[in-house]
């Protein structure tokens, strides 16, 4: 994870930039002449000192290390001033400085008891009463100078847990300051920026920001439709020079780029690097940050980029970031054709980024292989068909209709001068196939498809707006970040509910713009991703929006046919060709979208240069979720056609139709037919059946429009509690079966986790079955089927083997046997109605509970009942594991639930950072032994004792009130 300017990350940064040169002929500390230590420091409880050379006269270096107005250019401790402070470290003066301590702001109160040609000496009061020293003493050396820095801290936190873990991150801080002191006494540059730790006032409306509000300050886009082949330039010399332009147009007067935090890059098709963030920071100098690239595939990139650094910002972990992304694929195809190979950067095998963000996995199930709908050339269109099956149109209309749709981003895109191919067209030309204009899959002609070929690249500079005060940035640049959210469909496409309902959208669309405070009907500008048209109008009906009204343009840019399809990276061109928009309107209030795969994951930004009310938050909602349908390539019996495609060869000439029928029993069979009798006639909402392996029409009436069956039902539901509904129950919802856990089920039930993990507004989960049973175990009928219920991740029953890492609740009624008894071992806390019964009874079915019930039994329970457990194979009642410690409450029967709820209510009101850490270092402690237990309680506790929600706490205590917890 990054770390904000002043942690220790950043500070050993600049050591490895600076120490080669400046500390070339430093000497071993053993050999450094003796200085002696300061009075004072024995009074306190924990002391540590740095030592160490500098090649500089004692005058040069105790006048910068009493130069205030220098302090964050070397003292690796400093983070901001807090109100007015002296220009130098004078006897008497007092100042106040936020310093970090672990990595966590803290505010000091310092008092200069002693500042002269030989350094200073400072003693001041941190939060919930600690006491500090800082002491600075030099002294003359054959080479220059001999400087000790010495720290010191006292006080009942510090005598406590905290304390062996803040004197080492004063020590690590001492001994970076020294380094930094010595490159700036050699001349060098100095740490970075100053950046004030206070409210920042916003001139137009007058209302104070808080410091770590993030805004875009500068962006920039370059377009190279003339491709150069003799010096062909690659995608990280386009970034790069993006990034320059952002910085220029962000008119920050002094170089942002070097002052990066955080480069984040969002992954190129047409040349793959394997860091390719790293690349991008070291052609514009930013040496100190960290990077972080998206995924290898996936449209969201550029969104999810600014959404992460937006979080990163508001968080405190960063303060200046860098996002960009390039293609140069007109250049790889004009090489191609020439048959040459660049000469482009090719990184080392272990090169990475310090962090990747976003999902990564196969794109196609067997079923969508198995038919070739392989690609988003073909799947867009399939989803197309359903769109206009859902409407009622005709397929000329329709086609007519998404024509008129393109024409109208064509004209965008002809006044956006970073376009690829700014001409506008009619929609007679979009819609009309010829030798330029090729079908590619009904109803899609090549001038309906992203255009892939473009060297186009594209730079955001996201700071906090402490960061743009401090740089100098004019405020009639910014542009704030309001909201982010992020939320992926049913993955493989031919599982989802509807292919002409995008869940996920509406859901993220939702929560960004509930965040911001703003309507459907408020926006100003809106960019919705648009690979393809059938990809706009699954936004926009999900967010509300006309998608066939030319008074309500869907671009900014003009879309990936005209302005250009640069492989992950068209939605930071959104966002970049957005902020200009929102500068001039600063009332107005903008929304991009942003895709991967097959309308799979989604990103979603809210924009305005006007400031939020409420600080920014990267929300991933977790929501209802539809019923899959199977997935087969087998239709037994009728089934109603839902789409169709006619995919063409690349010569335009029809090649295979592509179908998605739904069978009677609500799953989906996808068919592949090359024979050309039924290419002319309209199937979609048909019905059909197979006679020989030929499509039949069943029923001769083309009016015959048939309804879709809907799905089998969900085999796992959830629904949201609480005043902000903070906790999500998940139930298991087969009670036919007794919740018996198939493969179904497991995938559903995984999803649900993961959904609840990612959502920052879920703080507690409960898990219950439904129909007066908790879980039965896995369904061994569908098992000897071999549908076996493990997924890819959380394993055994989709949650054993990675249980959730927030606090979870098992609510149990009746029977929790075999899987079932598992899964509620998975969770924290067990709430049992006293007529429910545990048990492992595999041993009767010859059998083991290998999905951790034999494991976690034995760590939670005493040996021998363990082995009752599992060798006499009988159920136990829920009183007596109550009374052995496992679980936590009986309730009368029929109201575990409400108890459950309950609990969650209890927790969910207490602060964020304890639940997580007490959680997290109950769980390890079993693996501590005495002599480690101790510091390792000291290391995780540290953070939370000296956190914002600490100090909120016993405010509110005092001031007998409700506490406001901000997770930080």
């Amino acid at each position: 994870m990054s770390k904000r300017p002043g942690a220790l990350r950043a500070a050993r940064s600049v050591v490895t930039a600076l120490v080669r040169t400046a500390l070339a002929r430093r000497r071993p500390a053993a050999e450094l002449p003796e200085v002696p230590a300061p009075s004072g420091v024995d009074g306190y409880a924990r002391h540590v000192t740095a030592l160490g050379a500098i090649a500089a006269e004692p005058a040069v270096v105790v006048g910068l290390a009493r130069d205030l107005g220098r302090a964050h250019e070397w003292l690796t401790l400093h983070a901001a001033w807090r109100g007015e402070r002296p220009e130098r470290i004078e006897p008497g003066a007092e100042f106040v400085q936020q310093i970090r301590l672990m990595d966590i702001p803290a505010q000091a109160r310092w008092v200069v008891e002693r500042a002269d040609d030989q350094g200073f000496a400072l003693r001041g009061t941190g939060p919930m009463g600690i006491t500090l020293g800082l002491w600075c003493t030099v002294r003359p050396a054959p080479e220059g100078t001999v400087i000790r820095l010495d720290g010191a801290l006292d006080g009942a936190p510090v005598r406590g847990p905290v304390g062996s873990t803040a004197v080492r991150s004063v020590e690590l801080a001492l001994t970076d300051s020294i380094s930094a002191l010595a490159a700036l006494a050699q001349g060098a540059p100095g740490r970075r920026l100053s950046i004030p730790d206070e409210p920042i006032r916003h001139e137009r409306t007058g209302r104070l920001l808080d410091p770590h509000t993030p805004v875009v300050v500068g962006v920039g886009q370059v377009v190279n439709r003339r491709p150069d082949l003799d010096a062909p330039r690659e995608p990280v010399d386009l970034a790069a020079e993006a990034l320059r332009e952002a910085a220029r147009d962000s008119g920050a007067a002094i170089d942002l780029l070097a002052q990066a935090d955080l480069v984040y890059a969002v992954p190129s098709a047409s040349w793959s690097y394997a860091d390719q963030a790293g690349a991008v920071a070291e052609l514009v100098g930013a040496v100190r940050a960290t990077t972080v690239q998206t995924s290898a595939q996936g449209g969201d990139g550029g969104q999810l980029a600014v959404n992460d650094a937006a979080q990163e910002i508001v968080d405190g972990r960063a303060e200046i970031a860098l996002i960009s992304g390039a293609e140069a694929g007109a250049t790889m195809a004009a090489l191609q054709r020439a048959g040459t190979e660049p000469s482009w950067t090719r990184q080392a095998g272990d090169a990475a980024p310090d962090r990747k963000i976003g999902q990564d996995r196969p794109a196609n199930n067997e079923a969508e292989t198995a038919v070739g709908l392989g690609a988003p050339i073909f799947v867009y269109p399939l989803l197309e068909s359903a769109l206009r099956g859902r409407e009622g149109g005709d397929p000329d209309e329709h086609r007519t209709r998404i024509a008129g749709l393109w024409s109208r981003m064509s004209e965008v895109a002809a006044s956006n001068p970073y376009a690829w191919d700014p001409t506008p067209r009619t929609p007679e030309e979009i819609a009309t196939p010829g030798e330029r204009n090729r079908w590619v899959s009904d109803p899609y002609t090549k001038l309906m498809c992203a255009n892939l070929q473009v060297d186009l690249a594209a730079a955001l500079v996201v700071t906090s707006v402490a960061a743009a005060h401090a740089a100098g940035i004019p405020q009639d640049r910014w542009v704030f970040v309001h909201a982010g959210a992020s939320a992926t469909e049913q993955w493989f496409v031919s599982e989802r509910a509807d292919l002409a309902e995008s869940p996920a959208i509406a859901a993220a669309g939702a929560a960004a713009l509930g965040h911001a405070g703003v309507s459907v009907d408020e926006l100003g500008p809106v960019d919705l991703y648009s690979c393809f048209p059938s990809a706009v109008q699954l936004a926009a009906n999900a967010l509300g929006l006309p998608w066939d009204d030319p008074a309500r343009p869907l671009s900014v840019t003009g879309g990936l046919t005209s302005a250009g399809g640069p492989g992950n990276n068209y939605g930071t061109h959104a966002v970049a060709t957005m902020v200009p928009r929102l500068r001039e309107a600063p009332a107005e209030v903008g929304l991009t979208t942003s895709l991967g795969w097959y309308a799979t994951k989604h990103s979603v930004g809210v924009y305005s240069a006007t400031p939020p009310e409420k600080a920014f938050a990267h929300l991933r909602p977790a929501f209802a979720r539809p019923a899959t349908r199977p997935a087969s390539t087998e239709l037994d019996g009728t089934g109603v056609v839902e789409a169709t495609t006619l995919v063409h060869r690349g010569d335009g000439e029809p090649e295979a139709l592509l179908l998605s029928v739904l069978a009677e029993d609500g799953s989906r069979v996808l068919l592949r037919d090359e024979d050309p009798d039924l290419r002319e006639t309209d199937l979609v909402r048909r019905r059909i059946r197979l006679t020989d392996g030929r499509i039949e029409l069943v029923g001769e009436a083309p009016a015959d429009r048939q309804e879709l069956p809907p799905p089998p039902a969900a085999p796992v539901r959830t629904s949201r509690h609480g005043a902000n509904g903070e906790v999500v129950v998940i139930t298991l919802d087969r009670p036919r079966v007794r919740n018996a856990v198939d493969r179904r089920l497991a995938l559903a039930l995984e999803q649900a986790v993961d959904d609840a993990e990612a959502d920052p507004t879920v703080r507690v989960v409960v898990l219950t079955g439904a129909g007066g049973t908790f879980c039965a175990g896995m369904d061994l009928a569908e098992a000897n089927r071999g549908a076996v219920p493990v997924t890819d991740r959380r394993g055994p029953l989709g949650l054993t083997a990675e249980p959730p890492v927030k606090p979870t609740i098992a609510a149990v009624e009746g029977a929790a046997l075999a899987g079932g008894f598992e899964l509620a071992l998975c969770a924290d806390f067990i709430v049992a109605a006293d007529d429910a019964v545990f048990g492992l009874p595999e041993a009767k079915r010859g059998l083991l509970a290998a999905a951790g019930g034999l494991w976690r039994t034995a760590t939670r329970l005493p040996r021998s009942i363990a082995l009752e457990l599992a060798l006499v194979a009988e159920p136990l009642p829920a009183a007596r594991l109550a009374e052995l410690g496992l679980v936590n409450r009986v309730v009368p029967a029929g109201t575990a639930l409400d108890a459950a709820l309950g609990m969650a209510a209890k927790i969910a009101a207490n602060a964020p950072l304890p639940v997580r850490v007490g959680k997290e270092m109950i769980d390890a402690a079993v693996t501590w032994d005495d002599g480690e237990g101790f510091a390792r309680q000291s290391e995780l506790a540290g953070p939370v004792l000296l956190s914002e929600d600490a100090r909120e706490g016993v405010a509110a205590f005092a001031e007998r009130r409700s506490p406001v917890w901000t997770g930080r």
